[in-house]
């Protein structure tokens, strides 16, 4: 028997302006399961992410966070259910490490520094600890942001929205900007999310990472065009389809491979 899922869309239809982004998308996640969202450029992926956290408003369909309508809960629950990573996310450059991923305990807001909104406790103490630990990032808890590289700065984002322990992790675009090895890195620390029961939902371009996920969604001109597990989503028809290139799908070391042809 398959579990609930956590966060579920049901024929959810968004506009971008005056034009369609989304149209009458059903997307369910569940916990421990790697979802890969997928399509080219303009087919609604960000868009689908945002509507999923409340973050764009819908024209129709509904969302529910573990069967109750998101716009039920307040906000702050919301957030400690569900974590965002948003694209390009600006981080407080003069700011140390810990202090930033604290803010993922949602006992504080930042303005002219760490101002608390609540007392701080044991528990957020070890949460926060725990998720440094969980990205490497404790090495270096107390440099300041500035100083850190790009791969640095994705991984103390990551470990922001991991202390907030949530039961699902939502990432837009989590690998731009990161060489290959902060982006496998990176993709090593949220399999190991997966292992431990935390659901991931991670929009990404690389068809190559999108291939090692437990499941990938497939959109086109704000449809879902195919959902499934790797191998059924990631055929040369489906990906000429939406992405309008011929390729060839191979299969090495138990991984597929997803290779341009000419012409």
């Amino acid at each position: 028997m398959s579990l609930p899922p956590i966060l579920e869309g049901r024929g959810l239809h968004v506009r971008a302006g005056s034009s369609p982004a989304v149209r009458g998308v059903d997307a369910a996640f569940q916990a421990g399961e790697f979802t890969a969202i997928i399509g080219p450029n303009g087919a609604g992926k960000s868009t689908l992410l945002r509507a999923l956290l409340g973050l764009s408003p819908l024209e129709a369909g509904e969302v529910r966070l573990e069967g109750r309508a998101l716009a039920a809960w307040p906000r702050a629950a919301r957030s400690r259910r569900v974590a965002y990573l948003a694209q390009g996310e600006t981080l407080p450059p003069d700011t140390r490490v810990r202090d930033v991923v604290s803010l993922g305990r949602g006992a504080g807001d930042w303005k002219w520094g760490l101002i608390p909104t609540r007392p701080w406790t044991e528990a957020d103490e070890a949460a926060v600890t725990a998720a440094l630990e969980r990205t490497d990032t404790r090495r270096f808890e107390t440099r300041r942001v500035a100083e850190l590289s790009g791969g640095e700065r994705q991984r103390v984002s990551l470990a922001r929205a991991l202390a907030a322990q949530p039961a699902l992790l939502l990432l837009d675009e989590p690998t731009n900007h990161l060489d290959l090895a902060y982006t496998l890195d990176l993709l090593r620390y949220l399999r190991c999310e997966v292992a431990g029961g935390l659901g991931v939902v991670a929009v990404l371009h690389d068809l190559t990472l999108a291939a090692r996920a437990d499941r990938v969604l497939l959109l086109h001109q704000g449809q879902v065009l195919a959902e499934g597990t790797p191998a059924q989503v990631l055929t040369p028809e489906h990906l000429r389809a939406s992405y309008g290139v011929r390729v060839s799908v191979t299969e090495h070391a138990g991984r597929l491979l997803i290779i341009p042809e000419d012409g």
